[in-house]
Formats: C-alpha cells, sequence, structure tokens
C-alpha cells in the first residue's frame, strides 16, 4: 500500500474502533463473496486459492453458515 496515507486518530480507543469496524466489514465481505462463489459451483479449493487459504480452513469457517443459508455444498470429487 505504498503511497496511501493512513489517517492516525488522536484518541487510540478511535483507531481501535477503526480496525474492529474493517474487521467485521471485511469479515461480512468474505462471507458474501464465499457464498456466491459457492452457488456458482466453485470448489472449496477455488475458493480457498482466491483467499490465500487452506482448502481445511476455508470448508471449516464457512460450510455451516453455507449449509444453513440454503446452499449446496459440492462434495469430494
Amino acid at each position: 500500500m505504498s503511497g496511501v496515507e493512513i489517517p492516525t486518530p488522536q484518541d487510540p480507543a478511535d483507531g481501535l474502533a477503526a480496525v474492529v469496524a474493517l474487521r467485521r466489514l471485511a469479515d461480512r465481505l468474505e462471507d458474501a463473496a464465499v457464498e456466491q462463489a459457492m452457488r456458482g459451483d466453485w470448489t472449496w479449493s477455488e475458493v480457498a486459492e482466491a483467499l490465500g487459504i487452506t482448502r481445511q480452513a476455508v470448508h471449516k469457517k464457512h460450510a455451516r453458515r453455507l449449509i444453513a443459508a440454503g446452499v449446496d455444498l459440492p462434495r469430494r470429487r
């Protein structure tokens, strides 16, 4: 992120609150993107590669939520 200046709040609590808000937003964006990919017939391996994590990690993090959302998950091929 060279060339991007990150503002520094005067109060550390404000900075930490911003970090929490960004993490929550990133999690929501990831959840939505993974669900879209899985509904689009992506494999766990394809999603994992796109996220830069292992297939096992993406499955552990998202499978239960996707099943609850009614997403038809691929079986191991």
